[in-house]
C-alpha cells in the first residue's frame, strides 16, 4: 500500500507555479487582478497536483458555501431525478453546486437530513413537496437562504413553491373519465400517509367526481417502491375482486403500465372495455404495446425554476404569493375511448 499523503495546501500550488500564495488565493476564489497567464499557470498546477480548494475556510467570511441542499423523498421513483436534472441545467453556468439527499418519504429522517445540510450554511434549499415536520418549517425559515419547495403547490410555502397542483390533476383527471364515459372507476396508489402528492390527486379526483353517476368501486395501496411488477399483481388482485370495473386510475406512471401490460396479456380489451390512465407522463413507457393515458407533471420545468430562483435570476410578478404553478397536459394515449 502507498504511503499516505499529506493534505495538499496553498503553499503547495505557490511552489509548483511559481508565484505567491496570495496569487494562489485570488485565483482559487475568482477575486482580485491577476493576469490571464497567471491565473492559467495556477489553475494547471492546482490540477496537475489535484488541489482541491478549502471552502469552509474559505466560506467564514461570509458565512455560505456554495453549495445548495437538495431534499428529495427518492431516488428510484423517476419523477424526483427529473426535477434534480431540471435544476442542475440552470446551476451549471453558475458557482452553485447541489448536494442531495434522499428521505424515503420519512418527515423525521427530512428533518434530521435538513439539520445537517443547513448546518454546512449552504446558497439555498430546494425540497419536495410542502408537508415538513414544524421543525424543519423552523429551520428552513430561519436559514436566511432561498428555500424553494417543489412538485406541489397546493398549500403555503415557507419561502417559494413550484410545481403543479396535485388535486387540480386529479380533479381534470375526473372530468376526463366522466367525458369519455366510465360508470366504476378503482384507484391503485401508493400509501398516502406518505405520498401527500399522491393524495391530493385522489381527492381531487374524488371532488370531480362528486355528483356524478360515476362511483370509485374499489382501491388498494402499496407502500415500497413503484414498478411494473407491483402494478400487475395489484391490477390481477382488484380485477379479480372487483370484475365488474370499468376504469382503473393509477398514481403512478410505472405501476400503471404493469397493469397495462397484464390487461394485454389476459386479453381485456383496453379502451373500450376497461380504460387505464396513470400519472407523470415518463417518455420511457413510449415503447410499450399501447401509450398509456397520463398527466405530464412538470418536473423538469419545477426544477428549472427552482435553480433560477436559489440563484436568483427568476423575477417575482407577486411577492406575496411566491408560488409558480405549473400546468399540467393531459395526454390521453391509448389506453381511453374518445369522448362522448
Amino acid at each position: 500500500m502507498a504511503p499516505r499523503r499529506s493534505q495538499l495546501t496553498l503553499r503547495d500550488v505557490s511552489e509548483a507555479a511559481g508565484v505567491s500564495e496570495m496569487t494562489v488565493s485570488r485565483v482559487l476564489r475568482d477575486r482580485g487582478d491577476v493576469s490571464d497567464a497567471t491565473r492559467e499557470k495556477v489553475q494547471a498546477a492546482a490540477r496537475a497536483l489535484g488541489y482541491v480548494p478549502n471552502k469552509i475556510a474559505g466560506a467564514l467570511a461570509s458565512q455560505r458555501v456554495n453549495l445548495v441542499g437538495v431534499i428529495v423523498p427518492s431516488l428510484s421513483n423517476l419523477v424526483f431525478p427529473e426535477m434534480l436534472a431540471g435544476l442542475e441545467e440552470v446551476l451549471d453556468g453558475t458557482p452553485l453546486q447541489p448536494v442531495v439527499g434522499s428521505t424515503e418519504y420519512d418527515l423525521d429522517k427530512e428533518e434530521r437530513t435538513l439539520f445537517e445540510m443547513l448546518s454546512w450554511r449552504p446558497s439555498g434549499i430546494v425540497i419536495a413537496g410542502l408537508e415538513h415536520t414544524e421543525a424543519s418549517r423552523a429551520m428552513m425559515a430561519g436559514s436566511g437562504v432561498p428555500v424553494v419547495e417543489v412538485m406541489d403547490v397546493d398549500g403555503v410555502p415557507v419561502d417559494a413553491a413550484v410545481g403543479i397542483s396535485h388535486r387540480r390533476a386529479g380533479y381534470e383527471m375526473a372530468g376526463e373519465i366522466v367525458a369519455r364515459g366510465y360508470k366504476r372507476v378503482g384507484i391503485v396508489g401508493t400509501k398516502v400517509d406518505g405520498d401527500h402528492r399522491a393524495r391530493k390527486r385522489i381527492e381531487g379526483l374524488e371532488e370531480g367526481l362528486r355528483g356524478t353517476n360515476v362511483v370509485i368501486v374499489d382501491r388498494a395501496d402499496y407502500a415500497g417502491w413503484s414498478g411494473f411488477a407491483k402494478g400487475r399483481e395489484m391490477t390481477a388482485a382488484m380485477l379479480e375482486r372487483t370484475p365488474d370495473l370499468d376504469f382503473l386510475y393509477y398514481t403512478n406512471d410505472l405501476t400503471g403500465a404493469g397493469g397495462l401490460l397484464y390487461c394485454l396479456e389476459k386479453g381485456i380489451e383496453v379502451g373500450r372495455d376497461l380504460g387505464l390512465a396513470g400519472f407523470n407522463g415518463f417518455s420511457l413507457l413510449d415503447g410499450l404495446p399501447r401509450k398509456l393515458a397520463t398527466v405530464d407533471s412538470c418536473r423538469r420545468e419545477a426544477g428549472r425554476i427552482a435553480g433560477r430562483i436559489v440563484a436568483g435570476t427568476w423575477t417575482w410578478t407577486d411577492e406575496e404569493d411566491r408560488r409558480v404553478e405549473l400546468t399540467p397536459a393531459f395526454l390521453p394515449g391509448h389506453t381511453m375511448r374518445s369522448s362522448v
